[in-house]
């Protein structure tokens, strides 16, 4: 905090898993942990720094089964970067060791024990004091056309995975968020989502993780095309029907939003490693970037009517799938900071 930046809230926070997530089978290698938190901890713009991380929950960054001595050191070794941990990704896909949460099988069985064991280590990282927010993320592990066989009976097999899951995440005292992404089947659309939310209808539980760069994508319905808000070949220079476009998106979804990514997109798709078709993150100063980053992230962090949600304690830079050229360069994380900064100054509170 500082006279020209007095706001404290909401925390902000980098995202660790652009270290792994794209890289590895046959991309560029992955980036360890230590790297991440070391190029985290040294941004800084104005005199203000990071605040904290959010983690993937899987190795080479946090093995899913770490041990409880493993947690205290790893607890131990981001304190001592001056940051804290929020929001951590449970690893529920087939690849990491997870299933389709609409596989009502061994699929489910495997969903859901991905689940517990990251509620399991959120909960012991709140216990450390190193988590004071916080939630654990997760989709539908489903692709989109697998889901497109039987989207009523699939879009009914999620939901109730993911009722399942939430009974797991309250015994932990825990909450989950459904990340918006047009590559999940059942989440691969706005109004897929908020319908997959009002089935599983546990607000408190089970909520919604808004990312800037993807969810610009449910206005093109990339996926979705019946689902589609801004018009086709829609010029980028009309900025009010843009605006018009994403305050509907945010009103139907901003009651479920839980957590939050800040991040800027060039309205194209992207995927690299076994990440593939998704939104693309780009650097914070893209000239291509379509989203003018704090005035629209303030469509996620206020109401309808002008006012503060206060929703959620931090919000996170997503970065994924950037070159390792870019990730490794100082200047990229002080410039994603100063869009942070920015977003915190337009709407945040102290």
């Amino acid at each position: 905090m500082s006279a020209s930046h007095p706001n404290t809230f909401p925390k902000l926070h980098n995202a660790a898993w652009p270290g792994v997530v794209g890289k590895g089978e046959g991309s560029e290698p992955a980036i360890d942990l230590d790297t991440m938190l070391d190029l985290t901890a040294s941004a800084e713009v104005d005199g203000i720094k990071f605040d904290g991380v959010d983690l993937f929950l899987f190795a080479p960054h946090v093995d899913i089964d770490a041990s409880d001595d493993d947690l205290k050191a790893l607890a131990d070794k981001v304190k001592a970067k001056g940051l804290s941990i929020g929001s951590v990704v449970a690893p529920v896909w087939p690849p990491t060791g997870g299933g389709p949460a609409m596989d009502e099988g061994e699929g489910r069985t495997k969903f859901l024990e991905q689940v517990r064991k990251g509620c399991r280590i959120a909960k012991k990282l709140r216990e450390l004091g190193v988590r004071p927010y916080g939630v654990v993320r997760i989709d539908s592990a489903t692709g989109v056309a697998d889901w497109a066989a039987d989207p009523a009976e699939n879009q009914a097999k999620i939901a109730e995975t993911f009722k399942q899951a939430g009974k797991i995440a309250r015994d932990h005292g825990e909450r989950l968020a459904a990340e918006g992404e047009i590559c999940w089947g059942g989440m691969h659309s706005w109004r897929k989502m908020v319908d997959l939310l009002e089935r599983v209808g546990e607000p408190e539980t089970v909520g919604f993780q808004a990312d800037m760069a993807h969810t610009l994508l449910y206005t093109l319905g990339e996926n979705a095309p019946e689902d589609r808000i801004l018009p086709d070949h829609f010029d980028w220079k009309d900025k009010s029907t843009l605006d018009s476009a994403l305050r509907t998106l945010t009103t139907a979804l901003r009651p479920w939003t839980i957590d939050f990514h800040v991040a800027q997109n060039d309205a194209t798709v992207f995927g690299s490693g076994s990440h593939d078709h998704t939104g693309r993150h780009c650097q914070a100063n893209d000239p291509n970037g379509k989203l003018d980053i704090p005035h629209h992230a303030g469509f996620w962090l206020r109401d309808e009517n002008g006012h503060l949600t206060k929703a959620f304690k931090h919000i996170c830079w997503d970065g994924c799938m950037f070159p390792n050229e870019v990730m490794m360069k100082p200047q990229t994380w002080n410039d994603i900071l100063a869009k942070m900064v920015a977003v915190r100054d337009a709407h945040g509170w102290s």
